[in-house]
């Protein structure tokens, strides 16, 4: 039996700036897009050699501003531009299946931003399509690449929490009225944008769930406001989820076993600080890291590239099956709130 450690293990997380070089495009210039070049641009010796957006004076600007030295009025030129190697996805979710195909088909490695698809269906089709053309693809999922998660990965490997009994996470935000998560005919509503991280926190821990109870709230926008769902394994282990719109709450997450508890502080998601606490009080473990926020992104371009230039087609730090597993629990808890897109 695991005894409580009188340390916390160190991140094995390679250093980014010895990841092998590649040539990325990007698909999409929104907010996303410009936080992730500008992490990979300043961490790692990833080059960006190509951008795209349906609108070729947004690539332009785009590209100026990154100094990278080709954009184009369209998704297809750069699919089908020789010098990517890699095309990030970073448009908005009802584009990812499209977009993934488009670069798949043409040869180019990929990685799409979270969620992978709008649901398990399409996830499917995208792993199924990389594996035939024997192409990386992984999900820009960022939060399992960052170095205090890879500390979760020690503790949950060492059995150190005894018996996983319970996950807690939430992630609420406030946004401004005109952004484009209340918008309908984009998939809006807090599921894909802010739901992702506490269901993968949760699934990623206990697995696919045998049963999911959820419910939700709509928003006077007409989409849904916010999410409270519980997550139950086979042998009846809880995750307890919720997110939501209305307003930022903590969005703190708890891993709870029978011999020590795993806080992490909100936002959970980001790089920050791991507490690791013996049952019955006694004195807790802390490992802290700068809060860079999404500045952190950088972390998972550097395992792509090294996964790309050692051939493989997925990175274990997210395989595509955790995705996919991830996208069926939300299409369960969209079909019991009602949420359709």
């Amino acid at each position: 039996m695991p005894i409580f450690p009188s340390a916390l293990p160190t991140p094995r997380t390679p250093d980014p700036m010895d990841a092998p070089s590649l040539r990325w495009g990007v698909l999409g210039t929104g907010w996303i897009a410009e936080r992730f070049v500008r992490s990979v641009v300043r961490n790692t010796r990833q080059r960006f050699v190509a951008v795209a957006s349906r609108d070729s004076e947004r690539a332009k600007t785009f590209a100026d501003r990154h100094s990278i030295p080709q954009s184009y009025g369209s998704y297809e030129e750069l699919a089908t531009s020789g010098d990517v190697d890699v095309v990030y996805v970073a448009t908005d979710h009802i584009a990812h299946l499209d977009c993934a195909k488009l670069a798949l088909n043409n040869g180019k490695h990929a990685l799409i931003e979270k969620p992978l698809a709008l649901n398990a269906i399409q996830a499917t089709e995208i792993a199924e399509l990389a594996a035939d053309r024997g192409l990386f693809c992984a999900e820009a999922l960022w939060t399992l690449f960052l170095p205090k998660f890879d500390i979760v990965r020690q503790l949950l490997e060492s059995g150190v929490l005894g018996e996983t009994r319970t996950v807690i996470a939430e992630l609420g935000e406030y946004f401004a009225p005109d952004h484009r998560i209340f918008r309908r005919e984009l998939a809006g509503g807090p599921l894909l944008d802010l739901g992702t991280y506490p269901v993968c926190l949760a699934t990623w821990i206990l697995g696919a769930p045998a049963e999911v109870l959820a419910f939700g709230q709509p928003h006077h926008k007409g989409i849904n406001g916010q999410i409270s769902a519980i997550l139950l394994d086979t042998i009846g282990n809880q995750a307890t989820i919720h997110t939501t719109l209305f307003n930022d709450i903590p969005s703190a997450a708890s891993v709870v076993g029978t011999r020590a508890t795993l806080s992490l502080p909100g936002p959970f998601f980001q790089p920050g600080e791991i507490v690791l606490s013996p049952a019955g009080g006694s004195t807790p473990l802390t490992y802290s890291e700068p809060r860079i926020a999404h500045d952190g992104l950088y972390f998972e371009a550097a395992e792509v590239a090294r996964c790309i230039a050692a051939g493989e087609l997925q990175t274990p730090l997210r395989p595509l099956e955790d995705s996919i597993i991830m996208l069926r629990t939300m299409d369960s808890i969209r079909e019991m709130c009602g949420i359709t897109f």
